[in-house]
């Protein structure tokens, strides 16, 4: 576990990440995730499904709060949030 606060560069290059690459943005916002334990990745069939926790974590909660600002991304890939910071993502695989 680490509790490190993501950067304003960080959250800011979150929001602005180019939609060609979804999949690398996630990577970035998993290697930035406090409690690990609460991300959960299933790759089927050219796509991946991020079920997400922030756990309660204010630095996690920054960055779906990025993500939610990068409009493109959420409106493709947004599948559910849940009360208590629970959200699922479905990312096309590149082909």
């Amino acid at each position: 576990m680490k509790d490190i606060y993501p950067t304003d560069e960080e959250i800011e290059k979150i929001r602005k990440w180019d939609y060609h690459d979804f999949n690398g943005l996630m990577e970035f916002v998993r290697d930035r995730w406090s409690y690990p334990q609460y991300w959960y990745e299933l790759k089927k069939n050219n796509k991946t499904r991020y079920e997400i926790s922030t756990g309660g974590w204010s630095g996690n909660e920054d960055l779906i709060q990025a993500l939610e600002e990068n409009m493109i991304f959420w409106s493709m890939c947004w599948e559910f949030s849940k009360r208590g910071g629970h959200y699922g993502f479905l990312v096309k695989d590149k082909t």
